[in-house]
């Protein structure tokens, strides 16, 4: 017997999207922040106060966000399948027209449409027509738990990235030391997202790095100008 169940780099969504924004997001908002506080001039405890400040409420906002957003997206799922279940009570009949014209529309003969369509609906009309005219699979379907702890979890290593360089690297040197490295730190987020997703490694890597460069430098420069008219 052929086993059909391959791994796809679609089985990965769900989780990947969140963690490769959580992760970029803590990397870039809090270099970007340390870099701005330290070009004001302040002291390292300061730059580390308002890091690890920004660590905390960035993974709580990053983990409330996804939740918040992904329950609305299972919602509305749950809301289209609920509409889906009762009009297959109400009218069978027409509910398998109407998936046989799906298969139509993507190629089948129309005598085979019918067919695979009363086949499918004869096996699980509802997953059926969950998949094949909402678009909504198990692979694919919101998971807010999964989303909110992989965005936070990955906030916290992406953000805990550059404090680590401000502890260890000399006051004189904070900005250049946070900058580079954290421009190394996207770089591999890029290239390890893009072998996780199956994507071009170097365009996610000049992606990444060139947003979090320009976010870094204009925050830089906000906090140079700050601290110069302060």
């Amino acid at each position: 017997m052929i086993n059909y169940r391959e791994r796809h780099y679609t089985g990965r969504v769900g989780w990947l999207r969140a963690a490769v924004l959580g992760a970029n997001d803590g990397i870039v908002s809090t270099a970007s922040l340390v870099i701005g506080v330290a070009a004001a001039s302040a002291v390292r405890g300061d730059v580390l106060v308002a890091g690890v400040a920004g660590l905390v409420a960035g993974a709580m906002s990053m983990a409330a966000g996804e939740y918040v957003s992904v329950s609305s997206q299972a919602d509305t799922e749950q809301a289209d399948l609920a509409r889906e279940r009762k009009e297959l009570d109400d009218d069978e009949v027409f509910e398998q027209e109407e998936l046989a014209a799906i298969y139509v529309d993507r190629g089948l003969d129309p005598a085979l449409a019918k067919q695979v369509a009363e086949q499918l609906m004869a096996h699980d009309a509802l997953t059926a027509h969950a998949r094949d005219e909402l678009g909504i699979s198990e692979t694919l379907s919101a998971r807010p738990i999964q989303a909110a702890f992989a965005s936070a979890g990955s906030f916290v290593v992406g953000a805990a990235l550059p404090l680590i360089v401000v502890f260890l690297s000399p006051e004189s040197i904070l900005v250049p030391a946070v900058s580079v490295t954290s421009l190394i730190f996207l770089a591999l987020l890029g290239v390890v997202a893009a072998r996780t997703g199956g994507s071009p490694i170097i365009k996610a890597t000049v992606r990444v790095t060139f947003w979090g460069a320009l976010a870094m430098g204009l925050t830089a420069l906000v906090g140079a100008l700050f601290g110069t008219v302060v």
